[in-house]
């Protein structure tokens, strides 16, 4: 590339330095300049997280590439391209395994990255991150281009820190409490984390940042599997407790005999076999947050009990008359529509609006459209770290299988569904191949109906093109077709919330009676409230 060539393609970079726009949008642009002056076949922007990269943008990547989470000590071209400093090019036949084999799309049969380079990106002298640049014919880079990209790395460099200091700006705007999201991390992989990029997903993220920075008891709502627990911990991340602790107990796993214990804790010689006090998970979580997993498997004698320390802040250990205070951040979880249980007798009343102060629903992942891909990315890295496979990757019909399925389970079955095809994929493969494919015969899920999301949401990810699919052929005229698609949002929708219409005139930003005369004309199966609890615990979820 010419000089000139070369300048007409960096200009507009500087020029989007002092512009406000998105991180996302700036990271695209650098892609596209990457690959205009580079002529490569994928380029990656990575983000450097403790010993992890993390995929910020791609593009001529899977699009499952950015659910993952590169271990650094795991990936020796990773780790010699952060400890050389400039740009560094590995010649063809370099014994160092490539991250991205089997993951360029730009050749169906070709999987095997044959030449690759990249360049370390510095902010205030600490490295930040990498830009890698990936090509499927060997000898495609020079000499001269990994010097011209040791220059560009600087403008990248400048890019990556506008797009960094004007999200900060942005944070601290909104609250002073908000701080970047912290990783947890166990001692043999990364910790789990919400992931997702689907409209959907994102309102939830914001309603998230919304009642994270208040106490407010949040009820977070959704189908077994779609994560709540996950939900909760981004609330006390995002809450002014952070520091302190996050103690959680699933209500459902405890004998009804010892759940009473395990919140209030207990004093020696209580019941048979208390040799020793114990502090309950209330005292355990005093400054922080309480999280209860299937809150509606209380018994209502133990509600009685937590209504009490809901409303004064005060508990009894069993079997002993001294009162201790707590201050305690409750998140409660479910699966059960707590308003039917109030409804049945199984749920007192007055817990039930003490733990629906704000209810927060979790979209099951079928709604969740190309999220899947990107959960999917996340579980095969964590595969691939397990097994000690070189590369773990999707067949093109492997990932239409996958958009096109329910998921009953959510990301829970995901994550069994992915480890046990791996599994089943490496066991019928002899030697052990450097790069494993999984096919949609190995997933083993049923074949893609094409009716089945006819109003898929399109949330692709950043630099990776959706697959292409064939529209499905209306069986009913326009007016019939637009209203079934109505009365299935509406229906989902009053799901997601429990029936509750005020919630949901909110989602589909409607006025709730402009919502009910809808769905009565259009005979949804869910009629709305008239009388009775369901409309007075609506009246009380509609309150901030």
């Amino acid at each position: 590339m010419t000089p000139s060539a070369w300048l007409n393609a960096v200009v507009p970079l500087v020029a989007n330095l002092p512009q406000k726009m998105p991180a996302s949008e700036r990271y695209r642009h650098l892609l596209a300049t990457v690959r205009r002056l580079f002529a490569c076949d994928a380029v990656a922007l990575l983000r450097l997280e403790n010993d992890c990269l993390l995929p910020l943008a791609i593009d001529g990547l899977s699009p499952d590439t950015l659910g993952r989470r590169f271990r650094v000590a795991e990936h020796p071209r990773f780790q010699r391209l952060l400890e050389a400093r400039q740009a560094t090019r590995f010649p063809p036949d370099s014994p160092l395994p490539d991250p991205y084999d089997g993951l360029v799309e730009a050749s169906q049969g070709q999987l095997e990255v044959h030449d690759c380079m990249g360049v370390v990106l510095q902010m205030e002298g600490e490295p930040w991150g990498l830009l890698t640049l990936d090509a499927l014919t060997p000898g495609r880079f020079t000499p001269a281009q990994v010097e011209s990209l040791g220059a560009f790395g600087n403008f990248a460099a400048a890019t990556v820190a506008a797009a960094t200091r004007i999200q900060r700006l942005e944070q601290w705007a909104q609250s002073e409490h908000l701080q970047a999201e912290r990783y947890r991390r166990a001692a043999s992989q990364p910790s789990r984390q919400l992931l997702g990029q689907s409209p959907v997903f994102k309102r939830m993220l914001k309603e998230l940042d919304l009642v994270g920075a208040s106490d407010l008891t949040v009820l977070i709502t959704g189908e077994t599997g779609v994560g709540k627990e996950l939900v909760a911990q981004a609330l006390h991340e995002r809450s002014a407790r952070r520091d302190q602790a996050f103690v959680s107990l699933n209500c459902a796993a405890l004998p009804e005999t010892l759940v009473e214990s395990e919140l209030f804790g207990h004093v020696r010689g209580a019941f048979t076999g208390a040799v020793s006090g114990r502090e309950g998970k209330f005292e355990l979580a005093d400054g922080g947050t309480l999280f209860l997993d299937e809150v509606g498997e209380l018994s209502l004698a133990v509600q009685a009990k937590l209504l009490r320390v809901l409303q004064s802040g005060q508990l009894q250990r069993l079997g002993s008359d001294r009162e201790h205070r707590v201050d305690v951040r409750l998140v409660v979880a479910t699966n059960r529509d707590l308003a039917s249980e109030v409804r049945a007798g199984r749920m007192r009343a007055d817990i039930y609006h003490r733990l629906s102060v704000y209810p927060l629903p979790v979209p099951p992942l079928r709604e969740r459209g190309r999220d899947v891909l990107l959960l999917s990315g996340f579980f095969l890295e964590e595969n691939r770290c397990r097994l000690g496979i070189s590369s773990l990757r999707l067949e093109p019909d492997a990932q239409e299988a996958l958009l096109a399925y329910e998921w009953p389970g959510n990301v829970r079955e995901l994550e069994h569904l992915i480890g046990r095809s791996v599994l089943k994929a490496l066991g019928r493969q002899s030697p052990r191949p450097r790069i494993l494919s999984l096919s949609a015969q190995d997933l083993g899920l049923p074949s893609p109906d094409p009716m089945s999301r006819p109003w898929d949401d399109d949330s692709t990810s950043l630099g990776a093109p959706a697959a292409v699919a064939k529209p499905a052929v209306p069986t009913l005229g326009l007016r019939q077709t637009v209203e079934a698609f109505e009365r299935r949002l509406i229906e989902q929708c009053l799901l997601r919330h429990q029936h509750n219409w005020a919630a949901a005139a909110r989602e589909l930003q409607l006025d709730r009676a402009n919502l009910a005369r809808l769905a009565r004309r259009l005979g949804c199966n869910s009629p709305p409230p008239a009388t009775g609890l369901s409309q007075r615990s609506t009246r009380s979820d509609d309150r901030p």
